[in-house]
């Protein structure tokens, strides 16, 4: 944790500070414009906040009620460990009028529990149990930015990029999942400008750990017979690992594989014909040769039929940069991604797969703007000619190599096809 990440330096005068927040906001929100004192860290926040169309006097939605709230958060992993999130931050949330709050993975607020003055009040901003509080929803705010960037943070006063929220400071941390490492919600602290202190984002931070940790006892490991992990990202045959072994399947046995884990529900032989083949003349005989085929690879009772569906649980690559995408991890998700889901494949639903998959990740890389993420896209195999990447890394990284290439490109579009 860096003093970067903290809201208020330690002397510094909290009502100083909010004015000048003010008036930095203000100049933000009418010219888009950053000024001191405002951190990189909220800067950003805000900055994607605008490019999610989230303006400074919106209001937080009620996505999760009642019933539906009550199911959502009985299956949250987070659930299990809120006896002792309320055993470590409830007695300083109620002695100190605040409040203390858990959000999933998409900034919905799953618990939000403390003095019960601060909770009406809190209401009234629709900071309650079931609202998105995600940045795409209502710009910057501790359990939303924590989510997003992976990372505690606290937010003071105007650094809120809703104005109905700026009387209000808060800190977060994430949470994550101890086996997988992907974010799981974040554990927040909320309340009034008390809570602008070092000890306050390092108490949740803290607490955000032993959740971790506590999660990890409950969580069994799973045997190597019980897991699979399967590669796929940047190779036309994908590596399948379980039993301890790992098998490199033909293009045909990847396509389905990939296919099957993502629907871990199954596909019927006709959606799996579909999805396989552009031909429609193909016969379900060959789909079941090489089902037959696939099995004997597998192993007994690892492919089940009616419908087609893998009986073992598996992790792909490309589940790991969905997550991690979802999460708003994005060079987290960058960093997982090592090119296109089999490339060569011609299959209609690998294809669409393919496809959303890699605009997704090069849209939050757009998004992002930050130039180390977008260079690494720019320069690799499939990125070297994508023109809105390399139009966005020109305008964060201007410098005589990328406008060059910039220039060929937009040459090259503008070019007329002599086809």
């Amino acid at each position: 944790m860096t003093d970067a990440w903290l809201a208020l330096e330690p002397g510094a005068d909290p009502v100083e500070r909010a004015r000048a927040l003010r008036r930095a906001h203000e100049t933000f929100t009418e010219a888009g414009t950053v000024r001191r004192p405002v951190r990189a860290v909220v800067a950003d926040s805000w900055r994607r906040s605008v490019r999610a169309g989230v303006g400074p006097d919106g209001t937080a939605s009620v996505e999760l009620m009642d019933g539906d709230l009550g199911a959502y958060r009985a299956e949250h992993p987070l659930s299990r460990v809120m006896p002792l999130v309320r055993e470590l931050l409830g007695t300083f949330a109620a002695d100190g009028e605040h409040l203390l709050a858990v959000c999933d993975a998409h900034g919905r607020l799953l618990w939000v529990e403390g003095h019960p003055a601060t909770r009406r009040r809190a209401g009234r901003m629709n900071f309650v149990p079931g609202a998105r509080w995600s940045e795409s929803a209502v710009g910057t705010n501790a359990p939303g930015t924590a989510v997003a960037v992976g990372r505690p943070v606290q937010v003071f006063a105007a650094e809120h990029f809703i104005r109905r929220v700026q009387p209000w400071t808060c800190a977060a941390a994430p949470v994550h999942d101890p086996r997988t490492g992907r974010v799981l919600g974040a554990v927040d602290i909320t309340g009034g400008n008390g809570l602008a202190h070092p000890h306050s984002l390092g108490f949740v931070q803290a607490v955000a750990r032993a959740a971790e940790s506590q999660l990890a006892l409950l969580t069994p490991e799973r045997s190597a017979s019980e897991a699979a992990e399967l590669t796929a990202l940047g190779r036309d045959e994908a590596l399948l690992s379980a039993d301890g072994r790992r098998v490199r399947l033909s293009r045909r046995h990847s396509e389905i594989v990939v296919l099957l884990a993502h629907h871990p529900e199954g596909l019927t032989g006709d959606e799996l014909l579909c999805a396989l083949y552009e031909d429609e003349t193909v016969p379900p005989v060959t789909l079941r040769a090489e089902l037959a085929r696939l099995r004997g690879i597998l192993g007994p009772g690892r492919l089940a039929s009616r419908p087609y569906r893998l009986t073992m649980p598996v992790e792909s690559d490309t589940s790991v940069v969905e997550r991690r995408l979802r999460a708003g991890a994005v060079t987290a998700a960058a960093a997982a991604y090592a090119g296109p889901l089999l490339p060569g494949s011609q299959a209609p639903a690998v294809g669409r797969l393919r496809r959303r998959l890699a605009d997704g990740l090069r849209a939050a890389l757009i998004a992002c703007g930050d130039p180390d993420l977008l260079a690494d896209w720019a320069h690799a195999p499939w990125g070297e000619d994508d023109l809105d990447v390399w139009r966005a890394l020109a305008a964060v990284r201007p410098t005589a190599a990328t406008s060059s290439r910039l220039a060929a490109l937009e040459s090259e579009l503008a070019a007329p096809n002599p086809w």
